[in-house]
């Protein structure tokens, strides 16, 4: 039988090289499959201050070097499955000048190394974690975007597990996901994480959330709390100057 979703070489044919941030950020990336937009961008935005920031999926690096675009971190780790977007992501940050402020590793974040953890004592952990669950959506054909996009909403644990192995007590966890998976997000972090500040982005003012953003502290027994939303658009399909100052002007998401 043939398979619905035929298996397409996970090697990008080729690069494009593109900026973001207004242009504070160049990034070579495939030109075709998972590439860098604003979900990445506004992760490292709602992101607060750290000394060492750890991006777990970093794919191309784009949040992570985002970080050091902003001045948001002194130094971060980038943690790639995919050996060729962990390469790019090498490039990105040695052609940005954070080459010596950046360390690249690639692991599978399900599979915790032995011994100390390259990661450890963290004081922030970002992620975007695959976005579409199979049984809900259809997976892309391309492979590498659907190892980037696509996993099931159960699968959320070994990330929140990834990321409270990786940080210090009291260290911060900031997510970008799909509004859907709020539930099982919440459901996740008691024991390990709390304090869950809840960002939702709009891609209009009239709008469903088309995003949440998620902070929350290692450690911490705070209950959840919303905070003001991110509207991208104005009603008539312009972009909103909040958006704008984020996107293109490195402004910073509703940091506390």
């Amino acid at each position: 039988m043939r398979s619905p979703h035929p298996e397409v070489p996970a090697q990008p044919a080729a690069t494009t090289d593109d900026a973001v941030l207004g242009g504070r950020l160049k990034l070579l990336q495939p030109a075709h499959g998972h590439r860098a937009g604003h979900d990445a961008i506004l992760l490292a935005a709602a992101a607060p201050a750290s000394k060492h920031a750890v991006d777990l999926g970093a794919g191309i690096g784009t949040a992570g070097l985002a970080l050091l675009a902003r001045d948001a971190a002194e130094r971060v780790t980038l943690i790639e499955i995919d050996a060729e977007l962990a390469e790019l992501a090498r490039e990105n940050a040695s052609r940005n000048g954070y080459g010596e402020r950046t360390e690249i590793i690639v692991a599978d974040i399900r599979k915790p190394a032995r011994g100390k953890s390259p990661a450890a004592l963290a004081d922030l952990v970002i992620m975007n974690p695959p976005f579409n669950d199979p049984g809900r959506r259809n997976a892309s054909p391309d492979a590498v975007r659907r190892r980037a996009h696509a996993a099931a909403e159960s699968e959320l644990d070994p990330w929140l597990t990834a990321a409270d192995r990786a940080l210090e007590a009291g260290g911060g966890l900031v997510l970008i996901h799909r509004p859907e998976a709020l539930e099982t997000i919440l459901a996740s972090l008691p024991g390990r994480f709390g304090a869950a500040e809840i960002i939702p982005i709009f891609p209009r003012p009239d709008a469903a959330a088309i995003r949440v953003i998620v902070r929350a502290i290692k450690g911490r027994r705070t209950p959840p709390s919303l905070r003001p939303g991110l509207v991208l658009n104005s009603a008539d399909g312009q972009p909103a100057a909040a958006a704008e100052a984020i996107l293109r002007g490195a402004a910073a998401l509703d940091i506390a």
